[in-house]
């Protein structure tokens, strides 16, 4: 969660860092999602891959709450 809290303040550098360190597919979908936040397209299909998720064609804020209801329903 503290992960969440991270992307919410957008503390996208520890969010980063922490996502990296995890080797889970929420982590993956997580650190994906930062990278296409960055424009680094390339490096965002590779997590999303990674999450096992095709690269997503809805808005960032829009993956953002897909990823957060997500893990709040699967706590």
């Amino acid at each position: 969660m503290f992960l969440v809290e991270c992307g919410k303040q957008e503390d996208w550098q520890s969010a980063h860092q922490i996502a990296q360190e995890l080797h889970t597919q929420n982590a993956s979908w997580i650190h994906a999602y930062l990278h296409r936040k960055e424009g680094d397209r390339y490096n965002a299909q590779y997590w999303y891959r990674q999450a096992g998720r095709e690269f997503p064609t809805e808005s960032l804020s829009e993956e953002w709450e897909t990823i957060t209801q997500h893990l709040l329903e699967n706590l």
